[in-house]
């Protein structure tokens, strides 16, 4: 690591010698150089109130260690479709149903792409058995009536987002979303990061735990709202007995079960942040890294009940960056004008300050 970047380094540390960190890794590229790359702690789960396993569970958190990192995925899935779009398979303009006859609303692929669909919440109630049956949800999605007008105001599509987008996928190429990320994506680029993992990488991952017992329940707000709706259904998503299990790790549920390690996200931002080319593979054209990366929509959200500005699958912050973070606390992003790609992968489900204090940390280096 180079000595200018020693505070982030510092910083990293800190979050474990005061236990607000039990198990995360940590990578940033500069100028397009990697120049960040830890990791740190433990991938055994951490009982609430704890800073360390139980005895016998240690489990030390290693580079190719992968984790659960929520809606972080969700531009992962999303470039899965902008490819197809920048291959001119798919039309951002064209209704869905034009490349899936059942899909009742009356959406286009960019408002699916942006979170203005108005599906954010799965319409009928499932259990987290359903979580690995991908044509009942994508059924389930088809047959929805729009909470609102497609097009007229935003709601994240919290644990929607990837059925959507992955059966847009499925239904123009064929394959399912984990192999095309696999084969067109993650492979080419060099990625450590997957939908839907096999036995040997479900043995890498880190065991998710909450900082706090009460992490669920406060993630979920007003029972009946329309959040609960969304972060509550298929019920799990929030419970770290079934995120942490082969159920769950082996379906491929891409709005909020991306399994990745930081390096692999801060690549993968370095190749858009470079025009869509990475090590000399081009995967994506400038024109679309310009056109997914522009806001798309501004105004109100719905979900996350705060103004929000999407692009087509990111959060665009005022600061010119772009990118999403993951209820729990991990995050990544590009940031244009200060020319650095990052990426916080972590299995202490808690608020975003551990990341605040980290960029906090790189600015002061730049």
């Amino acid at each position: 690591m180079q000595a200018r970047f020693a505070p982030v380094r510092d910083c990293f540390h800190d979050l474990f010698a005061t236990g607000r960190e039990t198990g995360a890794a940590l990578a940033i590229w500069y100028d397009g150089t990697p120049v960040v790359d830890l990791v740190g702690g433990t991938r055994a789960a951490v009982p609430p109130g704890a800073t360390v396993p139980a005895v016998g569970a240690e489990a030390p958190w290693r580079p190719d260690t992968l984790v659960d990192v929520y809606s972080v995925g969700k531009p992962v899935v999303a470039l899965c479709l902008l490819l197809l779009v920048d291959r001119g398979r798919v039309d951002l303009d064209a209704p869905v149903s034009a490349y899936w006859p059942e899909f009742r609303a009356p959406a286009t692929v960019r408002q699916v792409l942006d979170h203005t669909a108005g599906l954010p919440a799965f319409p009928a109630p499932r259990p987290a058995a359903a979580i690995p049956d991908w044509g009942l949800l994508c059924a389930d999605l088809a047959a929805a009536e729009p909470e609102w007008t497609p097009g007229s105001i935003a709601g994240e599509h919290a644990w929607t987002y990837g059925h959507l987008v992955g059966e847009l996928v499925r239904r123009v190429d064929g394959r399912p979303v984990g192999r095309f990320l696999a084969e067109e994506i993650a492979g080419p680029w060099g990625l450590d990061l997957a939908f839907g993992l096999g036995a040997a990488d479900q043995r890498r991952c880190a065991d998710l735990s909450y900082a706090d017992p009460g992490w669920p329940v406060r993630m979920l707000g007003e029972p009946g709202s329309l959040r609960a709706r969304a972060l509550g259904n298929p019920a799990g998503g929030l419970d770290v007995a079934v995120v942490n299990s082969p159920l769950w790790r082996g379906a491929e549920f891409p709005a909020v079960n991306l399994h990745a390690t930081a390096s692999g996200l801060a690549r993968l931002y370095a190749g858009l942040l470079a025009g869509g080319t990475l090590d000399g593979v081009r995967r994506f054209s400038p024109e679309l890294v310009a056109e997914a990366t522009r806001v798309q929509y501004d105004g109100p959200d719905l979900v996350l009940d705060r103004r929000a500005s999407w692009t087509l699958g990111m959060q665009w912050e005022p600061d010119g960056s772009w990118g999403m973070g993951g209820i729990g606390g991990s995050s990544a992003w590009a940031d244009p004008e200060r020319g650095y790609t990052f990426a916080y992968a972590t299995a202490r489900l808690a608020d975003h300050d551990r990341v605040e204090e980290l960029v906090e940390a790189l600015h002061s280096c730049l």
